[in-house]
């Protein structure tokens, strides 16, 4: 088996967890199978860095020392805003050698100006997924995903998205069997699908500006499995449906049907994982009506069908 060197470059300003999260993964499948990774980190002048919590981390070397590594990683943080033009330099010119591009969080920043992920689908931290799609429009920016996977190049949102694209990528080189050892060794709850959202239908969405708009929204978590459809939300506000409709989406981000569905998956997805209900429970509990119209919701945004969601997410039963 050949040795995979992975190379982490590291700043002023960038985010901790963004390095050491995939660091303890890559390091963890070494211990485990010695002779897998060669793990090494550089900045661009082989000084230390300060991280944006203070924490200063002296790298092994620099940028212009580094040898091509198997995984390239740049992580994210405050100094991605403006990454240092030395930086994105370099991974224009070395990035290209790297049979795998990786980043965390807003680490998608200094890739897609070096021109790496040009007609590529990425993801990045949700907070600046608009920004960089607006800044770099021949990237293909998906807000959803805690991962994406497109050819070489693997991208993930913030901080312990991270961890879950490493022990993918471990997956991809050792197996699952090691994935998962790794995962134990790490207490992380095994590893999120990539297609797994970001985050919830409340904080996806904005909260509405006016009174009776937040209390349709209200109403719609308190009622995953109520009459949702516009013309009756739309009564809820003393609104007709169009005007409802408008205000809505002006107001929250989003249209009302869109918001239901966030909504009901994120219902769906708490009662797989905290209760011992059958799925047809869990459908009806959470307004789909049937499971199979509940498995069409997993599968269209989630990727895996709901059994096997609770079968990896459902905490083990202590005894």
């Amino acid at each position: 088996m050949a040795q995979r060197t992975v190379l982490l470059t590291v700043f002023d300003g960038l985010q901790s967890l963004d390095v050491t999260g995939p660091m303890e993964v890559f390091a963890g499948a070494e211990l485990l199978i010695p002779g897998s990774y060669r793990i090494r980190t550089a900045s661009v002048d082989g000084g230390p860095v300060r991280t944006s919590s203070g924490l200063t981390l002296v790298p092994d070397g620099s940028l212009a020392e580094a040898a091509d590594p198997h995984t390239l990683l740049v992580p994210g943080g405050e100094g991605t805003r403006d990454p240092d033009p030395r930086l994105v330099e370099w991974l224009r010119v070395r990035g290209p050698r790297a049979p795998r591009l990786v980043s965390v969080c807003t680490g998608a920043v200094p890739l897609a100006r070096a021109g790496l992920l040009d007609g590529r689908r990425v993801t990045t931290h949700w907070a600046y997924c608009e920004k960089l799609a607006r800044d770099h429009p021949a990237v293909h920016v998906d807000p959803d995903p805690i991962f994406v996977r497109d050819g070489h190049v693997a991208t993930s949102a913030g901080v312990t998205a991270g961890i879950d694209l490493a022990l993918a990528l471990v997956e991809e080189d050792l197996g699952r069997e090691a994935a998962l050892a790794v995962a134990r060794h790490l207490v992380v709850f095994l590893r999120r699908p990539g297609n797994q959202a970001q985050f919830s239908a409340q904080l996806a969405a904005q909260t509405a500006r006016r009174e009776p708009l937040r209390d349709v929204q209200q109403w719609i978590t308190e009622h995953p499995d109520g009459d949702l459809g516009v013309e009756a939300l739309a009564a809820r506000a003393a609104l007709s449906p169009r005007h409802f409709a408008r205000a809505f989406q002006a107001e929250t981000g989003m249209t009302p049907g869109r918001y239901v569905d966030r909504v009901r998956l994120e219902h769906a997805r708490r009662l797989l994982e905290d209760t011992a209900d059958g799925i047809e429970q869990v459908a009806r509990a959470s307004g789909y009506g049937t499971p199979e119209a509940m498995r069409r919701a997993f599968l269209r945004t989630l990727g895996t069908a709901p059994a096997e969601y609770r079968r990896r997410f459902r905490p083990a039963p202590t005894t």
